[in-house]
């Protein structure tokens, strides 16, 4: 049986330090877990069936929030399963927190890991694919959009160890725990490529230098709606291998929107075409 109910009130607890150290990639990386904040964002990682390796609950914290079903989940959770629990003052809390305002919950889950064939049951492909996303707060907020526009997965190229971390805990907390409701696959340009082509997704990829509006295209059946980093845009191979090239109409003087915003113009686009449809 694990652990429950071990009390931590000091900030120099070796756990305290040891889930501090979570803040840097290297350290993530090594270890392959990675930090989830927030009752919310929990809440969904349990429901998605996701074991944390430990769990922190500050019980003044959750007070303030006034939600226990994520803290009874858990305390059953560390009756059944190779879960260590603890219960942590504020102060211990405050410093092990990756951001302010986590309702009094923290979990260390392991590095999820989605692969193509989590997306072989798909009727019709509805698919976002974001290369070089550069900052965790656009890809969690395309994350939240992917999940309400019912995109079947997101694949993520581009990703290096100084790029894209779809296990940074800015990314979890801006997707409000949608990055456990939407499969992310993280994978080479040249593999993504292959394997939409391999499945007949249409590749639409958006530049500035489109000849056409992405309102004037088809954006239904099989799909993969395909978005770069606002400094660089897309790269050669996804502009070469596109079934159309789309932008998005400009009118002022700013030449490029936040990576999330044009994520959401293409993605409810193609949900307004495709509800059209039917």
């Amino acid at each position: 049986m694990a652990d429950i109910d071990t009390r931590i009130s000091s900030t120099n607890n070796p756990r305290v330090k040891d889930v501090v150290r979570l803040k840097n990639r290297r350290q993530r990386d090594v270890r392959r877990v990675t930090v989830v904040e927030g009752q919310r964002e929990a809440a969904r990682a349990l429901q998605a069936g996701i074991v944390p390796q430990e769990a922190y609950i500050c019980p003044e914290l959750l007070a303030k929030g006034d939600d226990s079903e994520v803290e009874s989940a858990l305390r059953e959770l560390a009756g059944e399963a190779s879960m260590k629990l603890f219960t942590v003052t504020e102060p211990v809390f405050e410093k092990m927190a990756y951001r302010g305002g986590s309702g009094g919950v923290l979990l260390l889950i392991p590095y999820l890991s989605h692969t193509f064939a989590d997306l072989s049951q798909m009727k019709t492909a509805f698919l976002a694919v974001i290369d070089g996303a550069e900052k965790p707060g656009n890809l969690g907020a395309i994350l939240r959009t992917a999940d309400a526009a019912g995109v079947n997965g997101i694949i993520v190229t581009g990703a290096d160890a100084s790029g894209t971390d779809i296990h940074n805990p800015n990314v979890i907390r801006a997707s409000l725990g949608a990055i456990f409701t939407v499969p992310v696959i993280v994978t080479t340009v040249s593999d993504a490529i292959s394997w939409l082509r391999d499945k007949g997704i249409k590749i639409v990829a958006t530049t500035p230098a489109a000849a056409e509006a992405y309102t004037a295209v088809p954006l239904t059946g099989p799909l993969a709606v395909v978005m770069g980093s606002e400094s660089m845009g897309l790269g050669r191979a996804w502009l070469d291998s596109a079934d159309m090239q789309v932008r998005i109409p400009m009118f002022g003087k700013v030449d490029s929107l936040n990576l999330s915003v044009s994520t959401a113009l293409l993605l409810y686009e193609a949900v307004r075409q495709r509800e059209l449809k039917t």
